[in-house]
């Protein structure tokens, strides 16, 4: 019988399922004390947390846990590999949260001891031991689904407005972008897939022609206004009139 928990952590619902006979549900207990101890460290809610301390200037960054530091150093990677379209300072204050949902689910996931796990935080999947049938909502109606995915591993991202709003800022500009509704991106780790799907959102209609040059293992779904799909050619769901996004322009 499969173990089936969920728990509200880092701002929101995370469940595990775990597919494997005999498996109890105490085996998910360090992933979800993981998690706590994450939110706990890069929270910019809590003022006592470490990002919150950053922010306000009471910690140095030298001082900050390896963690964080280390968190911090692959935003960076990321700010420059995405042209500076993810940025864990888009709306002007730290915010590494973009990577940091990502990053402790993997981690979290890697605590269970089990060869068949979904783990879902807030949409976003850590996945192994499929087959997994994935559905990606619609972004503009909430029982429709715009694809379905079949995977047997690796992890799933959805940047979108539907659940939290306009939390999503081109950090060129400050302002949220116009003419994207969600972006989906697929691969091997949650964290970069996260990044990557943040990153294309606030690139707007241009994000399309951008995930086609993601790394290989990476494949991407854009939903456009007024609901015009593109997706990369590896992308392995079964989507509604979808087509190929542009060609990334020539360098130069």
């Amino acid at each position: 019988m499969a173990v089936e928990r969920t728990e509200h952590v880092m701002g929101m619902p995370v469940t595990a399922h775990v597919r494997d006979p005999g498996f109890a549900s105490g085996g998910l207990d360090a992933a979800f004390a993981w998690l706590r101890d994450v939110d706990a460290l890069f929270s910019t809610y809590r003022p006592e947390s470490e990002i919150s301390r950053l922010e306000a200037g009471t910690l140095a960054l030298a001082d900050a846990a390896p963690l964080v530091r280390a968190v911090l150093g692959r935003c960076e990677a990321l700010r420059l590999e995405t042209g500076g379209y993810f940025d864990a300072r888009a709306r002007g204050a730290l915010d590494p949260s973009g990577l940091v949902k990502g990053w402790a689910l993997e981690r979290a996931a890697a605590l269970v001891d089990a060869g068949s796990l979904c783990l879902d935080g807030g949409g976003d999947l850590v996945l192994r031991g499929g087959p997994w049938r994935v559905g990606i909502r619609h972004p503009l109606e909430r029982d429709r689904q715009c694809a379905v995915l079949e995977l047997r591993e690796g992890a799933v991202a959805t940047s979108a407005t539907y659940e939290r709003g306009e939390h999503i800022a081109d950090p060129h500009t400050g302002r949220p972008p116009r003419g994207v509704l969600s972006v989906t991106v697929t691969g091997p780790e949650l964290a970069r897939a996260d990044a990557y799907a943040t990153a294309a959102f606030a690139m707007a209609e241009a994000g399309p022609a951008w995930t086609a040059g993601l790394p290989a293992g990476y494949e991407a779904m854009t939903v456009l206004e007024p609901g015009r799909v593109l997706c990369t050619p590896g992308f392995s769901g079964r989507s509604p009139r979808a087509r190929r996004p542009p060609a990334p322009a020539p360098a130069g």
